[in-house]
């Protein structure tokens, strides 16, 4: 009998005397006092300090305006109005009160007992008459309440929708009818989520079951009434439920043994009768493709897939169906069935990180990141695989930001990744900056674009360009100008940093070190800039040999000017690292970023002269002897664009150089040029 209550329940099939007897028992007393009969419109007032605000004054520290009856403005249909236009700022001032619930943060629903706190707050709206629950919007202390403050911005990428909506489902009996969750966003900041409760049937009581704040399932025999008061949100006292299935006792008119004996032998004889209510099939929904969930169904089965959670789709080249836990407090799963490879089981959890990762791209985010493959690691493995919750990578294909990874942190954080891959497309960000006279000698550049998703609202605020000021002359870039002239034996240090000569504004910075020789000629020069539009960040750092000739007088006598290979890598990797992290910190912290597009570092080698004047070639600036022979004739520039994400571990630039200088060095014609001999 057990066993088979408990299964009812799960099913939804099963009404436990419990709560039978406390909603017949709210009946009982709604009866008694009179409550049955027919309510004119209510409409809430404003109580500030304890005290209902006069007739046709403002209160204090709201923006509502109240009208001869005391009544502010802006009651529950106007707030629901107004999130529903995007509009939430529309609700500051507005006073905590019995409809109008308000959140600084999302509920961390990885924590059990914020899931009972969200079922407590939406089931005690839903005992109340209804109502709005706002996350995103601080409160301040006023009078005796707290009134609507200030409204941040929720991340998306935090908040899962459809999650919320079934927690309030499965914790919450029974389930508040027609309760939505949706998003309030104007665009420009303002970005909250909202829980509307509408108005329930006035004979319904909203039980959840008694917290524990513990993992697991709640248990089926356990009962809590939250209720709304006011601003607040409490539990009904034990004594008024044992009070209210007192009054439904007495209106049985049998002793209390007899009617919680009848009562659950005719709810598990209704129930019995019911037919399961009708669900979603394995591979429904999938057409053509449909056998091909049910093979995998069969193959991973035993790793906690359930019951479909929904029908199967087809995304691209993947059919995809989403499934239940098994087991009672077990995550979700998903099964992905990519044409001509393997099917994989992949965790809820991890599915949702892998969507976030391309929400901020233009275009359905499976589309942008693509969907798990085998990693290297699964070669000697080519069956059925699983992607479990506990998983630090996922290696991901098959979209147009081609291939890449998504990684945790140590602090549980997930971060696309772009495979690294080179190629020779120029951005239209390359000749940015390269419109100086007279013209370098010399162009050795780094240059790395951020297609951040919020790029938008970034800026260079004041105190990132001081601090910006400040590490430029310790930044690798002027190290590496000042090396530069120390091993020909001369000090030349690039330790002052200019503004200029391009354009600084809040979404630009330029900066410049420069190295002239007594008669004023210019000799080296190191440059950093910055740019901020609403899609991108580019973040520029470059050496500069203005000129050879002036640059020799400096040097001891004997000093040869042309570069080596080695001072090449050197020199790149500096610019790269500056561009790359010191130029990046003065707009935003990169790791808090989402990417809108694959990010990319462009490096390049370029001989220009006066632009009246052939250029000299590479060559004749760099001893090119070490890449092996190359073709005839005179080389102005050679470059490379590297796809991969621009903060890496200490080490990896470098090596990543070599592999992309080769790469690039045999495009431009040195086909015999090797990692050993640089």
């Amino acid at each position: 009998m057990g066993k088979e209550k408990d299964e009812l329940r799960r099913q939804g099939r099963l009404n436990d005397s419990v709560n039978v007897l406390v909603t017949g028992g709210v009946c009982q007393v709604i009866e008694e006092r009179g409550w049955n009969r027919e309510w004119g419109a209510f409409r809430h007032q404003a109580m500030v300090r304890g005290r209902w605000a006069p007739r046709g004054k403002t209160v204090r520290g709201c923006r509502q305006t109240l009208d001869n009856s005391g009544v502010p403005v802006m009651d529950v249909e106007a707030v629901r109005a107004a999130l529903r236009a995007h509009n939430p700022t529309a609700l500051l001032e507005l006073p905590e009160g019995q409809w109008l619930d308000a959140k600084s943060a999302p509920y961390e629903l990885r924590s059990p007992s914020q899931v009972e706190e969200l079922a407590k707050d939406v089931a005690a709206f839903a005992n109340g008459g209804g109502g709005v629950i706002v996350v995103g919007i601080s409160t301040r202390p006023e009078g005796a309440g707290e009134v609507l403050d200030k409204v941040g911005s929720v991340d998306r990428s935090s908040v899962n929708l459809d999650q919320w909506r079934k927690l309030i489902r499965e914790h919450i009996t029974p389930a508040p009818r027609g309760t939505s969750v949706e998003w309030s966003d104007d665009g420009q900041g303002a970005c909250v989520v909202y829980i509307d409760i509408p108005a329930q049937d006035p004979g319904c009581l909203f039980v959840v079951a008694a917290p524990t704040g513990k993992q697991g399932a709640a248990r089926p025999d356990t009962v809590a009434v939250p209720v709304r008061e006011a601003d607040g949100t409490y539990w009904l006292p034990r004594t008024e439920i044992q009070r209210l299935l007192s009054n439904a006792v007495a209106v049985s008119g049998m002793s209390t043994a007899k009617t919680l004996t009848e009562l659950l032998h005719d709810a598990l004889a209704q129930a019995r009768l019911a037919p399961a209510p009708p669900g979603p099939q394995v591979g429904q929904g999938g057409s053509s493709r449909r056998h091909e969930i049910r093979e995998a169904y069969e193959q991973l089965r035993p790793v906690g897939l359930g019951r479909p959670a929904g029908e199967a789709y087809l995304r691209g080249p993947a059919v995809i169906q989403e499934f239940e836990a098994s087991e009672e407090g077990a995550c979700g799963w998903v099964l992905c069935v990519l044409e001509g490879r393997a099917p994989v089981a992949v965790a809820a959890p991890v599915w949702r990180a892998i969507r976030a990762a391309g929400a901020g791209g233009s275009g359905h985010p499976l589309a942008l990141v693509g969907f798990p493959v085998p990693g290297s690691d699964r070669v000697d493995h080519p069956g059925p695989w699983v992607v479990a919750p506990d998983a630090r990578s996922v290696e991901l294909d098959g979209g147009s930001w081609k291939a890449g990874r998504l990684v945790r942190s140590g602090r549980g954080v997930w971060r696309w990744e772009p495979a690294e891959r080179f190629d020779f497309t120029m951005s239209r960000y390359a000749r940015n900056w390269t419109a100086q006279q007279p013209a370098p000698q010399l162009r050795l550049r780094a240059l790395v674009s951020w297609p951040w998703a919020d790029a938008g609202g970034l800026q260079i605020t004041p105190e990132g360009r001081l601090e910006l000021g400040r590490a430029l002359p310790y930044s690798p870039l002027a190290g590496a100008v000042t090396l530069l002239s120390r091993r020909r034996g001369a000090e030349l240090p690039a330790q002052h940093w200019g503004m200029g000569p391009w354009r600084n504004t809040p979404a630009a910075a330029s900066y410049t070190s420069l190295i002239s020789v007594p008669d004023g000629r210019r000799a080296l020069s190191g440059s950093a800039m910055i740019s901020v539009e609403d899609t991108m960040v580019v973040t520029c750092a470059e050496i500069l040999i203005e000129d050879p000739v002036a640059w020799a007088a400096a040097l001891p006598a004997d000093a040869e000017t042309q570069l080596d290979l080695g001072e090449v890598q050197a020199l790149l990797l500096a610019a790269w690292e500056t561009a790359a992290e010191t130029l990046s910190d003065a707009v935003t912290d990169p790791a808090r970023m989402r990417w809108a597009a694959p990010p990319t570092t462009e490096l390049r080698l370029s001989a220009e002269g006066p632009h009246d004047q052939p250029s000299p070639g590479l060559g004749a600036l760099i001893d090119l002897d070490a890449l092996g022979p190359g073709e005839s004739g005179v080389r102005p520039e050679m470059a490379i664009t590297i796809t991969r994400s621009p903060t890496m571990q200490r080490q990896e630039p470098q090596a990543l150089l070599r592999r992309a200088l080769v790469h690039m060095a045999r495009h431009f014609g040195h086909v015999w040029a090797d990692e050993e001999l640089l």
